[in-house]
C-alpha cells in the first residue's frame, strides 16, 4: 500500500519538509525490502490558469525538492516508480525540457551525474541496512535508461572505497 505525502503551497514555501519527514520515518520502521516503491507525492500547487509550466518547471517547488534530496539521497528507492514517481522525482532535480512528441527530455550529462550520486547513496544506504543493492540499483538505472556494469558493484561494495 503507498503513502502519499501530501505538499500545500505553505510547506513548499517554508521549504518544510516533515510531511516527508513524517512518512519516511513510518516507512523506515518497517523491514528494508517491504519499503520499496511505497512513496507518492500528491502536490498541491495552485496555479494560474494560464501558466503553461510543468510542476518541475516551478522553481519554488524544485526547491523543496532539492532540500529534500540533500537530506535523502536514497530516497528515489523507497518511490513508488510504477506511478511515475521516479521520473518526476527526477524531473524535479535534473534539468530537462519537454517536447510535444519525445516528452521530457533529460540533459544527457545531468542525468548521468544525478544517476551515479544516486548509487553511490543508495548502495552506502543500503549496505547500512543490510540490504543487498546490486539488483535494486541495476533497476533504477534501467529505468532511468541506462546498463550499468557489474564491475561497477565490486568497485563499490570494496570497503576501503
Amino acid at each position: 500500500m503507498a503513502i502519499t505525502i501530501p505538499l500545500n503551497l505553505e510547506c513548499l514555501q517554508q521549504l518544510d519538509l516533515s510531511p516527508a519527514q513524517t512518512a519516511i520515518d513510518s516507512l523506515l520502521q518497517l523491514p528494508a525490502l517491504s519499503a520499496d516503491g511505497q512513496l507518492r507525492f500528491e502536490i498541491d500547487y495552485p496555479r494560474e490558469p494560464e501558466d503553461p509550466r510543468e510542476l518541475s518547471e516551478i522553481p519554488e517547488l524544485r526547491l523543496w525538492f532539492i532540500r529534500l534530496d540533500a537530506r535523502y539521497p536514497w530516497l528515489p528507492l523507497l518511490l513508488d516508480w510504477k506511478a511515475g514517481e521516479l521520473a518526476r522525482y527526477v524531473a524535479m532535480l535534473v534539468p530537462h525540457q519537454f517536447h510535444r512528441t519525445e516528452g521530457i527530455q533529460f540533459n544527457p550529462e545531468a542525468l548521468e551525474i544525478f544517476l551515479m550520486q544516486k548509487i553511490f547513496a543508495s548502495a552506502d544506504w543500503l549496505h547500512r541496512q543490510g540490504v543487498p543493492s546490486k539488483s535494486k540499483l541495476m533497476s533504477m538505472a534501467q529505468t532511468l535508461g541506462y546498463d550499468l556494469d557489474e564491475s561497477l558493484f565490486d568497485l563499490i561494495s570494496n570497503p576501503n572505497s
